[in-house]
C-alpha cells in the first residue's frame, strides 16, 4: 500500500513553475549550439560554462544550504534536469552528477571535512564528481568487484581496474566503490572518495561510444592510490546497502534524462509535422501520424509521472527501490520507443544528424544501460513486489 496524501494535486506550484521556466530558457538558449559542439568534438561542458551553470544554483538545487545548494526538493532537482537533458545528454550530465548522481552519496555518507570540501565547489561548477563502479568483470554483477580499498592506519590504499566510468580522465573527484574486506559479496563492498590528481590514479583511453557524445567514459587504474581516512564514504557490512540506497535517486535521475529524450523529440516532432507536407496536406492530417503522436505523448506522460512519483512520496529523502527502478524502466523503454518513433515520422530528415532525431535515439539507448540495464530493473522490481531479492548466480 502506498501512503499518498489525502489530497492529490499532480501540478506543479507557481515556485516549480517558475523554477523550470528559468531553466529551460536557460538551457536553450546558453546550451543548443554548445550541445551541438561537443556532440562534433566529443569534450565535456567546458569549465566557464559550468561556472555559470553553477552560479545559477542548477548544481545545487536539492543541496542542503549549508553546503552552498539552494535547498530545494528532489523534485525541484528532477523538474531542472529534465530541461536540460532536453538539450542533450551531454549538457545534462553535470546537473544530473550533482543533484542524483554521487555527490548524493557524500552528502549522506562523507565525513564533514570531506563534505565541506567537495560539495561547495560542486554547486559553484568548480568541480565535477563521477562515479566509478563497474570492472572488466563486474557490471550488472557488481558485488563481484575486485578493486580492494584497504584502511591502514589513517590511510587507504587502493588497487584495481575500473571499466565504464562516464566521466573518467576528466571529472575531478571520483566515488570509487571497492571491496573493503574479506566478507562475501555485498557485505565487503564500501566506498572511496578520491581526488583527479591522487598519484597512482591513471585512465585508459576515451571509449568511442554509440550515443552520449560528450560525456567521456574510460578505464580507471589504481596502483597503490592512498587517500585519507577522512575520504572514506561506507564501510563494508552495511556499506553496500547504504550506497545502493542513494542509487535509488540516482535511477530517477537516469530515468529522467531518459525522459528528456523522448520528450525533447515529442516537441519537435509534433512541430515538425505542422509543417512537413505530402500528397497536398500537412502530415498531422493523416490519421496514421495522429496515432502515432498520441502514443508519444501517453508515453511520455506516464514517465514523467512515474518519475515524479518516487521522488515525491520520498519527500526530501531518498526513494526506494520499487518506485525508483519502476520509473527507471519505463522511462527507459519509452525513449526508445518515442525516439525511434519520432524519427521515423520524420523520414530522412530523421535520419540525417543535422536535424538531431538521431542523436536522441543514440543516447536513448545508452540511458537504457547505464545505471543497471532495463531487465536488472525488472528483477529489481519483481523482487519489490514478492518482498526478498533472488539470487541469480550459478550454484
Amino acid at each position: 500500500m502506498y501512503n499518498y496524501p489525502f489530497i492529490m494535486d499532480f501540478k506543479l506550484t507557481s515556485e516549480q513553475l517558475e523554477l523550470q521556466k528559468v531553466a529551460r530558457d536557460f538551457a536553450q538558449n546558453e546550451l543548443t549550439a554548445l550541445a551541438d559542439e561537443m556532440e562534433e568534438s566529443a569534450n565535456p561542458v567546458p569549465k566557464d560554462m559550468l561556472k555559470k551553470i553553477g552560479e545559477l544554483g542548477f548544481l545545487g538545487i536539492n543541496t542542503p544550504t549549508e553546503y552552498g545548494g539552494l535547498g530545494l526538493s528532489n523534485l525541484d532537482a528532477i523538474i531542472v534536469l529534465e530541461e536540460f537533458g532536453k538539450i542533450s545528454s551531454a549538457v545534462g550530465w553535470p546537473v544530473f552528477e550533482a543533484n542524483a548522481g554521487p555527490v548524493k552519496v557524500i552528502e549522506h555518507f562523507g565525513s564533514d571535512a570531506l563534505k565541506k570540501r567537495v560539495i561547495p565547489k560542486v554547486c559553484k561548477g568548480e568541480m565535477v564528481v563521477a562515479v566509478s563502479m563497474s570492472e572488466p568483470n563486474a557490471g550488472t554483477g557488481l558485488t563481484d568487484l575486485t578493486t580492494k580499498a584497504e584502511i591502514k592506519g589513517d590511510k587507504i590504499i587502493i588497487n584495481g581496474t575500473k571499466r565504464w566510468c562516464s566521466g573518467a580522465g576528466h571529472s575531478d573527484g571520483y566515488v570509487v566503490y571497492a571491496r573493503m574486506s574479506d566478507a562475501p559479496a555485498a557485505k565487503g563492498i564500501g566506498a572511496v572518495f578520491v581526488d583527479i590528481d591522487t598519484p597512482g590514479l591513471t585512465f585508459g583511453n576515451s571509449e568511442s561510444l554509440m550515443g552520449w557524445r560528450g560525456i567521456p567514459s574510460a578505464d580507471i587504474y589504481f596502483d597503490n592510490v592512498e587517500v585519507p581516512i577522512d575520504n572514506l564514504l561506507v564501510e563494508p557490512e552495511d556499506g553496500f546497502k547504504k550506497l545502493m540506497e542513494t542509487f535509488d535517486l540516482e535511477r530517477c535521475g537516469n530515468a529522467t534524462m531518459a525522459l528528456s529524450q523522448a520528450a525533447a523529440a515529442l516537441d519537435y516532432v509534433r512541430e515538425y509535422v505542422q509543417e512537413r507536407e505530402q500528397f497536398g496536406k500537412q502530415l498531422v492530417d493523416f490519421q496514421a501520424v495522429q496515432i502515432k503522436l498520441a502514443d508519444m505523448l501517453i508515453r511520455v506522460e506516464a514517465s514523467r509521472l512515474l518519475i515524479h512519483r518516487a521522488v515525491f512520496n520520498a519527500a526530501n529523502g531518498l526513494p526506494d527501490i520499487l518506485e525508483s527502478s519502476t520509473a527507471k524502466c519505463f522511462a527507459n523503454e519509452i525513449s526508445r520507443e518515442v525516439t525511434t518513433n519520432a524519427m521515423q515520422l520524420m523520414g530522412g530528415y530523421g535520419f540525417n544528424k543535422e536535424y538531431k532525431m538521431e542523436r536522441r535515439v543514440r543516447d536513448s539507448f545508452g540511458w537504457g544501460i547505464a545505471g543497471g540495464t532495463i531487465d536488472v530493473q525488472k528483477v529489481n522490481i519483481a523482487s519489490a513486489m514478492i518482498g526478498r531479492r533472488f539470487n541469480q548466480r550459478a550454484k
